[in-house]
């Protein structure tokens, strides 16, 4: 059986519904009316070979911030209602991603208790890319991450073009997922000592 779900969330900021489907084939359709966020997204989606369908609006006439974190949020919990009870996953994933002049790392643990470590310096500072403010990046990932239940890290190495970076950034983080993911045939249960993740 496919690990898929679909989530809406509907507030006065915001209108977002996403699908995702952890064992799928990469194939994606993206429409958050910020380009390149669909274009990271879509990266994502192609490189972890997960399905991801996103629909999302929002009071972008004010500004990018809830639109991006409400993004984050309701693609955590479709991560998370998607892995349902993780049985035989390898739970971590981990990859070193570049492209071009630039390279990042992204390790993934799908242990059920959020945390973020985000050290993705631009060498230049917060810069926009189409007036969108990478910095709001950080609020995605840490939406994200607090609604799957995941640990995350994303460590910028080095790197030039903020384009270049989070290409790098986010086709990392859909292979570090996929990994994650996988179901592994010598795990019986959940992998944890726990019992429980």
């Amino acid at each position: 059986m496919q690990r898929k779900a679909t989530i809406t969330r509907k507030t006065k900021e915001t209108d977002i519904k996403v699908t995702i489907n952890l064992d799928g084939k990469g194939l994606y359709k993206v429409n958050t009316s910020v380009p390149f966020v669909n274009h990271m997204l879509s990266l994502m989606s192609k490189h972890g070979h997960i399905d991801l369908n996103v629909e999302a609006k929002g009071d972008i006439e004010v500004d990018y911030h809830h639109l991006m974190e409400d993004i984050g949020i309701v693609m955590g919990e479709a991560i998370k209602k998607a892995l349902g009870d993780k049985l035989q996953i390898r739970r971590y994933g981990e990859t070193v991603t570049p492209m071009d002049e630039s390279l990042a790392q992204v390790v993934i643990d799908l242990s059920g208790r959020p945390y973020l470590v985000y050290k993705v310096k631009l060498p230049k500072g917060d810069v926009q890319i189409k007036s969108l403010g990478v910095s709001l990046f950080e609020d995605f990932f840490r939406a994200l991450t607090n609604h799957a239940g995941i640990n995350l890290h994303i460590i910028l190495h080095y790197g030039r073009d903020p384009h270049h970076i989070f290409e790098a950034v986010f086709k990392g983080f859909g292979r570090a997922l996929r990994s994650a993911v996988e179901i592994h045939p010598k795990t019986k249960g959940v992998p944890s000592t726990k019992g429980t993740l």
